[in-house]
């Protein structure tokens, strides 16, 4: 039945820096509450932020971070693992460049720099159910997305392959979740293996329908694709259990489609914008999430190419407050009853 979602929400990656008031939690605590928002999504590996290795091991820890934010008027929304995700399974093409998101012990090291992902995944899971959450937003990691378009043509089994190793992978990791009470929700996006529904239904199979295999549900990423993003909430609304709020447009022309072109972000065709700026459909979204019952955070994702980042957090909150339905708890036409009971309302039939 209908419910009302939380937020706002802001998720804190692409704000967090070296320059107050973004170097540390408390005071990006205080700005965020200062601009309305309700909710925080912290990156679990920027120590700036968050001690995961504390979190994970100290409920103290986790009591007083969450004392601290309630003390604002906040709360923790979820746990951002979207690094540790990605770095538990990188093709070697892009070995060199995901090596900057790890520890420069295991820099040149696959197996190692998974194993550092996979552990730090396991604190995640500890530090959510620490923390009291029961989701938190990661990515699948990919082996497969360089060979996305079939040219030249894929060898037999190769997608396959990759899905049953990305499978086997991620099957300890949702099963320390799922002692931990906590779903692991995929943002699908390109570059990932799950960057669709199918992709995402391709693991999910191979994961037997593991329960804690869910989404992080991010329009933006499918009108990017052109892929219908309402339809997508029909289909798949059981397995969500995430929300980023984050805008784009596609503007194809005689020169570009949905590749872009390599093109710089300014000059793409598909270009993530400031919430209200692009042209994804907000409230048909929180319509369908809240028909479905969707009862978790709207968090605020900004990635813009345009608009300053503290304008586009400013803006954010009243947006995502003002797409919040306040569901209905009867029906319009109440009023209308007839009263009838079961007796009568079968004479009505000629039963």
């Amino acid at each position: 039945m209908p419910t009302n979602i939380k937020g706002p929400a802001l998720f804190l990656a692409q704000f967090a820096s070296d320059d107050a008031p973004y170097n540390s939690l408390e005071s990006i605590a205080d700005w965020a509450a200062g601009l309305g928002y309700k909710g925080l999504q912290i990156p679990s590996g920027d120590p700036r932020l968050f001690d995961l290795e504390k979190a994970a091991s100290s409920q103290t820890y986790c009591d007083e971070v969450a004392g601290m934010l309630a003390d604002r008027g906040l709360k923790v929304t979820e746990l951002s693992s979207h690094i540790q995700g990605q770095l538990l399974a990188v093709h070697p093409a892009y070995d060199k460049q995901f090596d900057g998101f790890a520890p420069a012990s295991v820099h040149g090291n696959g197996k190692a720099r998974q194993d550092w992902a996979q552990d730090q995944l396991l604190k995640v899971a500890k530090a959510s159910q620490n923390l009291g959450l029961t989701a938190s937003v990661s990515f699948s990691g990919s082996l497969a997305f360089p060979y996305l378009y079939p040219w030249p043509q894929r060898p037999a089994g190769l997608i396959e392959e990759a899905f049953d190793e990305l499978a086997k992978r991620w099957l300890p990791v949702m099963n320390a979740y799922d002692e931990a009470g906590v779903d692991i929700a995929f943002e699908l996006h390109p570059g990932e293996d799950l960057f669709d529904g199918a992709t995402f239904e391709m693991l999910l199979d191979r994961l037997n329908g593991h329960a804690r295999c869910t989404i992080n549900y991010d329009p933006s990423h499918f009108l990017l694709q052109q892929l219908d993003y309402l339809a997508f909430i029909d289909i798949y609304h059981e397995r969500i259990t995430a929300y980023h709020v984050k805008d784009a447009e596609f503007r194809p022309d005689g020169r570009q489609g949905v590749y872009s072109g390599y093109q710089p972000w300014l000059q793409r065709a598909g270009r993530f914008r400031s919430l209200g700026d692009g042209q994804v459909d907000f409230k048909g979204i929180f319509s369908k999430l809240a028909q479905y019952g969707y009862d978790s955070w709207a968090v605020l994702e900004w990635e813009c190419c345009l608009k300053d980042a503290a304008t586009g957090a400013a803006e954010g909150a009243p947006f995502i407050t003002n797409h919040i339905i306040n569901v209905t708890e009867k029906a319009f036409d109440d009023f209308a009853d007839s009263g009838l009971n079961k007796d009568e309302t079968r004479a009505l039939l000629g039963l």
